[in-house]
């Protein structure tokens, strides 16, 4: 075998895994032999990944096996089905989907955050929720200085967190809008999304009156962080971007920490890009975010109501950091720690 590892991507034509794939290619990462992998519908397809062209396959027990990494991105239902069935034909998988997050017995790893959790890993490693993902990246440094008494966040998520399908829906109602043409049907979200936003992001579970985004804002934070203590409120909103997360956090911290300290922590924290000059127009936003891996913050001030809080706004593509980009460096990371073994 020529050097590298044998990988996986399911989900491979999916936005997420496809920008999987990019990273790969980018980031020079180790790939003997580059497996997509995907449904039915999907196989056949092809894919470029440096100079060659690939054929999508149909995830199937044969085509899980002689691996020894698996990135995966193709749903909840479809993680459960296959990811044990992929860790017992001898490889590791980092996972995309929300089903394994919350497992005891899964780390739920952001590469900037808790790059300790892999130690004794059985397999599989979970990706945190897009909207998570960024947050905790510019929560860290603010946590282990001063603690984190509670968080009261709102989001402004991108439709690129739906799928392909909520971006072709955007833009088609987009240009009936702008051309006073008939809008099209709502099939992707309960309302219009073009020039609109939604105090839903997410689906109500039954019985439940926050929706699953929230309540994973809720949980896997504390998870990654460690600290069960912490108390989070969450309203996750949808809004028409295409890509780019975007969120107002409170942080309340245990100690006392001044904007001026806490722009300095973040400014030297691992991942984190801060613009914070709001009277010259420089803050982070959606569209600069796209495309790229860090997490931007600014808007960083004192909470008027409380001395021990302040604001921050915290940007960053859903598609790379919030997912892809986490999953790539947690593998590189397991490389470099002596914990992907070849099969």
């Amino acid at each position: 075998m020529s050097d590298g590892y044998r990988v996986g991507v399911l989900g491979a034509t999916g936005l997420v895994g496809s920008t999987i794939i990019e990273l790969l290619g980018s980031r020079g990462f180790p790939v003997a032999e580059l497996r997509p992998l995907a449904s039915e519908r999907s196989a056949g397809k092809t894919i470029e990944f440096g100079s060659k062209v690939l054929t999508v396959q149909a995830v199937s027990e044969e085509s899980i096996q002689d691996l020894d990494l698996v990135l995966s991105s193709a749903g909840g239902s479809v993680s459960a089905e296959w990811t044990p069935k992929i860790v017992a034909a001898g490889a590791t998988v980092v996972d995309n989907t929300s089903y394994w997050r919350m497992h005891d017995d899964v780390p739920l790893v952001v590469s900037e955050v808790n790059p300790d959790a892999l130690e004794g890993h059985k397999g599989i490693i979970a990706n945190p929720n897009c909207s998570t993902m960024q947050m905790v990246v510019a929560l860290k440094p603010l946590y282990d200085a001063a603690g984190i008494e509670r968080l009261v966040i709102s989001t402004y998520q991108a439709v690129s967190g739906t799928g392909k399908g909520a971006i072709d829906a955007l833009r088609a109602e987009a240009r009936a809008v702008v051309g006073g043409y008939d809008m099209p049907p709502a099939e992707i979200y309960p309302h219009q999304i073009a020039f609109n936003v939604l105090a839903q992001a997410g689906n109500f579970p039954e019985g439940d009156d926050h929706t699953d985004e929230e309540r994973k804002l809720i949980n896997e934070t504390r998870k990654i962080l460690g600290d069960a203590e912490i108390k989070v409120s969450a309203t996750c909103v949808r809004v028409p971007v295409e890509t780019g997360h975007s969120e107002t956090v409170n942080v309340e911290t245990r100690e006392p920490l001044d904007p001026e300290r806490a722009r300095q922590l973040l400014a030297a924290a691992p991942g984190v890009t801060v613009v914070d000059d709001p009277a010259a127009g420089r803050y982070p936003m959606a569209i600069d975010a796209a495309g790229k891996d860090d997490v931007f913050v600014g808007r960083i001030r004192r909470d008027p109501g409380n001395e021990r809080a302040l604001d921050i706004w915290v940007v960053s593509d859903n598609l790379r950091k919030g997912a892809a980009t986490n999953a790539v460096q947690v593998a590189e990371l397991l490389i470099q720690r002596g914990l992907l073994a070849r099969g």
